[in-house]
């Protein structure tokens, strides 16, 4: 789970992992646009702007993010609500043309899953499926949430879990608490939970990274 309060870049850093590890993915998304996750994806792998890729797109002079979009192995569905069929559908559609399952699923995000948006019971369905998948298929599967934003707090600090909404941070192996700094781009890393190896449920203890949200990417801070 990738957990953070509005605003805080969790589908950016989200897709950059998927991108930087080169995971063959696929990405429900209802909180992110096809235009927005294809510039993104551009910028990512061009150096180029997000607003710069738009403006080319705007003229017509696209063929060089079209080439670089070709290396990318995300595919996505932005079907909103998330719904188990859409979900199931789209499974086997893949399977049927690689003959096997993603290496990494992502949902964007709990709360835009069918139904979830403010029931706690539903919420946990959704995470009881989300832990099926990972168990039936072998692969990696995150979901994104949402955290609490009452209260003080340093604008890259990450939420600690009692801070995720509705406590479903409890569910999940591992969590990251992420948190974005818009002034100076310092992007907070926690991580909250993780059932072998150390971690900080306070989410006091984090790393910063350099986020590049224009580029979508992140670096040494």
């Amino acid at each position: 789970m990738i957990a953070g309060r509005p605003g805080s870049g969790k589908s950016t850093f989200a897709l950059w992992l998927a991108l930087k590890m080169e995971l063959e993915t696929m990405y429900f998304s209802a909180d992110m646009s096809a235009t927005t996750a294809t510039a993104r994806m551009a910028a990512f792998y061009t150096g180029d702007t997000v607003n710069e890729v738009h403006a080319a797109r705007d003229s017509g002079e696209y063929v060089k993010y079209i080439d670089a979009l070709g290396r990318s192995k995300v595919q996505f569905s932005f079907g909103s609500p998330i719904s188990w069929r859409n979900v199931e559908q789209y499974i086997e559609a893949y399977v049927e043309v690689h003959d096997r399952y993603p290496e990494l699923f992502i949902f964007d995000n709990l709360m835009d899953f069918e139904d979830a948006e403010a029931d706690y019971q539903v919420q946990m369905e959704v995470m009881q499926r989300v832990t099926e998948l990972a168990r039936y298929t072998g692969s990696t599967v995150m979901i994104l949430h949402h955290a609490t934003d009452k209260g003080a707090y340093a604008p890259s600090a990450p939420p600690s879990r009692a801070q995720i909404k509705n406590g479903i941070g409890e569910k999940p192996e591992f969590v990251f608490g992420v948190g974005l700094d818009p002034t100076t781009n310092e992007f907070g890393v926690a991580v909250l939970k993780q059932r072998e190896g150390k971690s900080d449920p306070s989410g006091q203890k984090y790393t910063s990274l350099r986020a590049d949200p224009e580029r979508n990417r992140y670096d040494v801070f």
